[in-house]
């Protein structure tokens, strides 16, 4: 039997019920806002497999075609790979709900959200994430929620829960926020160089906004009526651990202290093996949990040792940025590159500058779209010094990518001034903590480089948190190791006055506005310090375009007049470029791009295109071309596809018997034009140029 719950949110109406569709799932709800709809569903594995030692959840997202009525493109007509933004959704939907699983819990479990009714104007990501905590509230899968998402914008100074696609573009803000009664879990977005007060208040404003969804899932949950499933405690075996302690212990405690990366794994492992030799004989078959309990006490130990001595593993106070190294123009064919080199992580960006034939197009639920700022961040697996199976970029990829090109995107200078399609690549070459961050300096340093006129240098930070009771401690500049063993990981982009992207994800319940208001200033802290060295090597972007970078000069013509440019069946166009190699972009509103890396050829197009364009003009000479002979007069071309009648009485003083007397097909002849009719029809003189002087054109 179905039950449903409704909420007013934000000026319209979320509903969420259950029990009618896949009622062979663990939990199913339908989230419903407009005519956006989503179904989400909760499945978990009754047992664990045998010696799993982790949890295994997958969380997909698809959007369906037939939810925005349309037919897939491509030979088989169907749905295929996940898009860039399903794949990011699906982010956004693990990345809250991951840390909220008893601990003992390693059932494979799966989370499944399908889009199956889109409008214009209702999000369905945020209603999926809505919905995979409420389809985990009403199934019997133990889980610590609910949680809610929400995206907050700010229109004219005020903020707006959920705003519609013409309030985000008016908006300064675009973040997402998933949060619990208590805290907030997750936070992803940009703004438009925002201040860290401004950016606190957003998010805690999309805390205050998600709490009726919250009450309303617990609602659903009490007339579902699934009791969850009883998890038995974790077993600990007191005398294992004690025989592990004994052997390990004093030496993990030396080894948390190398400050090399490399070194100190190797020491670790070396101790883990010594460890397994000695009691692996009278323990056969537990040496996934031997290295577990090894595992616990390198994360109790590295966690003491920042809460009570106030050192890192590598030394560091919870302040200190490492050591950074910058370096640009170092790839000679390149537009513009950057080396970006902090502590164990490393950065090679390349800026490259394109034409509008270069712009992305994607294809989504709400038709086609042209995207000309790309940004590709690659981890390779040698940047960890190790092997694995590369194909496609994974979700981690797809998703460092998409924060540092929202960290970046807000610097750029608007279309209209700079008509270029600007693609960034990054590729890690060492990592030991926010590659994304040194992708976020190394792409501002590479688009100045290059010459792109940004609006300011734009640097990242990556904070991190260690949380035992009330001690607390924020890390500037979190190695692997800090992010792994902390509790949070909090990454946030900007220039020297304000936020252009953050980025936080807990394992622990949440997290108070106390701590992220600390965690923002120290970030901002860290920030100036690393755009302060990015300073030394370049400031500023370079006052030309690289010489390698195609040169673009936009003109204007008049919107009747682009006919007139582009021919019959795109004669004109294929002309002009075959012509000069020039890439010509006409847009509707009469706007013209001309990109050549050859300024003569740049000139001579736009001539061309001025001379289809022009307009006669009376009282002005024209040196034509006689086209066609009549008995009446001769009509003359004095611009490609555009001619005038010389009247046989304009052809000379004297009287014309013949026009053929005065003008034969093919002459080139000086005229006059001596009026244009209402129907634009154009009236040459001869008669009255002769004798002057040979006109410009």
């Amino acid at each position: 039997m179905e039950k449903k719950v409704q909420i007013e949110f934000s000026g319209r109406t979320i509903a969420i019920a259950t029990g009618k569709m896949a009622k062979q799932a663990n939990g199913a709800v339908v989230v419903s806002c407009g005519d956006t709809v989503v179904l989400v569903t909760a499945v978990a594995a009754k047992t664990a497999k045998e010696g799993q030692d982790f949890f295994p959840l997958t969380v997909n997202y698809q959007e369906k075609a037939y939810a925005g009525g349309k037919i897939p493109g491509g030979f088989f007509k169907r749905e295929g790979r996940p898009s860039d933004n399903e794949t990011l959704t699906c982010r956004l939907i693990d990345r809250p709900i991951r840390p909220l699983f008893p601990e003992n819990f390693l059932n494979d479990t799966q989370i499944m959200a399908t889009v199956i009714s889109a409008d214009q104007d209702n999000d369905p990501g945020i209603l999926a994430m809505i919905g995979a905590s409420a389809a985990l509230e009403v199934s019997d899968i133990p889980f610590f929620g609910p949680i809610a998402g929400v995206k907050v914008g700010r229109v004219d100074g005020r903020y707006v829960a959920n705003p519609t696609a013409e309030e985000l573009a008016k908006s300064d803000i675009e973040i997402i926020v998933a949060a619990s009664r208590d805290a907030v879990c997750m936070v992803e977005g940009g703004a438009a160089i925002v201040s860290e007060e401004d950016m606190l208040e957003a998010i805690f404003f999309g805390h205050a906004a998600v709490q009726p969804i919250l009450v309303a899932q617990e609602e659903l949950r009490k007339n579902a009526g699934v009791a969850k499933r009883e998890i038995a405690p974790p077993v600990v075996d007191e005398v294992l651990t004690a025989k592990v302690r004994e052997l390990a212990y004093g030496r993990m405690k030396e080894a948390v202290r190398i400050k090399s990366k490399g070194e100190r794994h190797d020491w670790i492992d070396a101790i883990t093996a010594e460890v397994l030799m000695a009691i692996l004989p009278d323990y056969e078959g537990r040496d996934k949990e031997i290295k577990g309990i090894v595992g616990d006490f390198e994360y109790e130990l590295v966690r003491e040792h920042i809460l009570k001595d106030g050192e890192r593993i590598d030394g560091r106070d919870t302040k200190t940025i490492r050591p950074i190294t910058t370096e640009v123009s170092l790839l000679p064919r390149v537009h513009g590159s950057a080396l970006f080199t902090r502590g164990e992580t490393q950065a090679l960006v390349a800026a490259t500058l394109g034409t509008s034939s270069d712009e992305q197009r994607i294809d989504s639920l709400y038709g086609e779209s042209k995207k000309r700022f790309l940004l590709h961040y690659n981890f390779p697996p040698f940047s960890v010094g190790e092997t694995s199976f590369r194909l496609a970029p994974g979700r981690r990829e797809i998703g460092h990518g998409a924060l540092a090109e929202r960290a970046l995107e807000r610097v750029l200078p608007k279309h209209d001034d700079f008509p270029y399609t600007v693609r960034i690549v990054s590729d890690t070459l060492e990592s030991n903590g926010s590659s994304s961050m040194a992708t976020v300096c190394g792409g501002s340093m590479s688009m100045m480089d290059a010459g792109i006129p940004i609006k300011a240098p734009v640097a990242g930070i990556a904070m991190g948190l260690i949380k035992e009771g009330d001690d607390v401690a924020i890390l500037s500049d979190i190695l692997g190791d800090e992010d792994h063993l902390g509790d949070m990981d909090f990454k946030v982009a900007g220039t020297a006055e304000g936020v252009t992207a953050l980025q936080m994800d807990i394992k622990i319940t949440g997290v108070s506005k106390e701590i992220m208001k600390k965690a923002l200033a120290q970030a901002r802290e860290g920030r100036l310090h690393i755009l302060g060295k990015m300073a030394e090597t370049i400031a500023a972007p370079r006052p030309d375009l690289s010489t390698y970078a195609p040169r673009i000069t936009t003109i204007w013509v008049k919107t009747d007049k682009i006919r007139d440019v582009i021919g019959a069946g795109g004669k004109n166009v294929r002309g002009i470029t075959e012509a000069t190699g020039v890439s010509i972009d006409i847009e509707d509103t009469g706007k013209i791009n001309i990109a050549s890396h050859d300024k003569a050829a740049c000139d001579l197009a736009i001539k061309m295109i001025r001379d289809l364009t022009a307009e006669a003009e009376e009282g002005k000479l024209y040196m034509g071309t006689v086209r066609k002979i009549m008995e009446f007069g001769a009509f003359v071309e004095i611009f490609p596809g555009t001619d005038g009648l010389v009247h046989i009485s304009e052809l000379d003083t004297e009287r014309v018997k013949n026009v053929t007397d005065i003008l034969k097909e093919g002459d080139q002849v000086l005229v006059k034009c001596i009026g244009i009719d209402k129907q634009g029809k154009i009236k040459l003189s001869r008669k009255e140029a002769l004798g002057a002087a040979l006109p410009d054109n």
